[in-house]
């Protein structure tokens, strides 16, 4: 490998939305710094199999369900 190309590869502190920590190597901040997750595997809907929410962002799953309302999808 060149010299001076690389990022530095150091040691960080990872803390999960439920408190629990890790330490792992990354490229991300200063040896030493805390990356707090907002989301992971713990919580997050797809590895938890939680239930989906739909915005109805300008009534456009409402206008589909209007327009296809005769195939009996509700």
């Amino acid at each position: 490998m060149k010299d001076g190309i690389h990022p530095d590869y150091h040691v960080i502190n990872v803390e999960m939305t439920d408190g629990t920590t890790f330490q792992t190597r990354s490229t991300w901040g200063k040896a030493g710094d805390r990356m707090k997750l907002d989301i992971d595997p713990k919580v997050h809907p797809a590895w938890t199999g939680g239930t989906q929410r739909l915005m109805d962002t300008g009534g456009m799953i409402s206008r589909f369900n209007k327009r296809f309302s005769k195939f009996g999808l509700k």
